[in-house]
């Protein structure tokens, strides 16, 4: 494992990290905005967080690398980066609004990062058709975060499926897209412009949703606020600019696995914040998830070595 992939991994891993805490946030929220009045004004954020990062570092390349300045304010560049924008900001505004309906249709926390995380076997089953090559060592890991995921996530009676579950797959299904479109565009641009043009292009589709099918009242803004705030700023100005840059020269499969440690975040969070407990079968479910990370980032031994 290179430097490189360490340093990759560890910024997907503070992603989910990040991820696994907004779970709580998202369902505070709920209790005072609609879904679509949440990812609007969390996107919103994200993209004020951003724009200012971006001035400063387009003014340092503009005394320092004059190249890089003219390539990113070249014609072929900003239609690129719009381009990727508005498919990445799609595909965000589709996951993230999926969720939250599935958290207002009564899909418990836990099950909803369950449900949300499996794009950890989505990913590899689309990249079949993409042409993307899954070693037999990363689809182990698959079938052993799978396992863990159903420990740490669902109580022991079982699992039964509601309206609030089939948005929440819908949701998984989105974000395993999103993988694959940020993949697609983020050798091309830069990857935090990248990250502020998909906020600034689902904020779009997300206001145009709020105000066509929901009401939104400043109280319950204002009482949602702090949740909102840690969406926009954590999740969406941080973990999903992270993911970006993050993903860059990672393999998408490998990628989905690490970020689907957010399930287990969201479990210690409870424990460590909520003073919820921490069951036997819950840390099964985290030892089972670390152990599929880690498998996924063994290299496959060489036929000759075999030999």
């Amino acid at each position: 494992m290179t430097l490189f992939q360490v340093r990759q991994s560890l910024l997907l891993l503070v992603t989910a990290i990040i991820w696994g805490c907004t779970f709580v946030a998202q369902s505070l929220g709920m209790d005072h905005v609609g879904p679509f009045t949440f990812t609007a004004s969390r996107m919103c954020l994200g993209t004020l967080f951003l724009l200012p990062i971006i001035l400063w570092k387009r003014a340092g390349l503009k005394k320092h690398n004059l190249a890089e300045y003219r390539r990113r304010t070249s014609s072929d560049y900003l239609k690129t980066l719009v381009i990727g924008g508005v498919l990445c900001g799609l595909c965000l505004f589709g996951g993230e609004a999926l969720q939250q309906f599935g958290l207002v249709n009564d899909t418990e926390v836990g099950k909803s990062g369950f449900i949300t995380a499996l794009y950890i076997v989505l990913v590899p089953m689309m990249g079949i058709f993409l042409g993307k090559k899954t070693t037999p060592l990363v689809w182990a890991a698959v079938a052993v975060a799978i396992a863990g995921l159903w420990f740490l996530c669902l109580p022991p009676t079982g699992f039964s499926i509601s309206v609030g579950d089939t948005y929440t797959f819908l949701c998984a299904l989105v974000f395993s897209i999103h993988i694959f479109v940020i993949s697609a565009f983020v050798t091309k641009v830069d990857g935090v412009e990248l990250a502020a043009a998909q906020f600034a292009s689902g904020s779009l589709w997300a206001v145009a949703a709020m105000f066509l099918f929901e009401t939104p009242t400043v109280s319950g803004w204002i009482a949602a606020f702090p949740a909102i705030l840690w969406a926009g700023v954590m999740s969406n100005g941080i973990a999903y600019t992270l993911q970006i840059v993050g993903q860059r020269g990672m393999n998408e499969t490998v990628a989905s696995l690490i970020l689907s440690l957010e399930s287990v975040v969201a479990v210690l969070a409870g424990w460590l914040l909520l003073d919820e407990i921490l069951s036997a079968r819950e840390l099964t479910g985290a030892a089972l998830m670390a152990t599929a990370v880690i498998l996924a980032q063994l290299p496959m031994p060489n036929r000759k070595e075999k030999a």
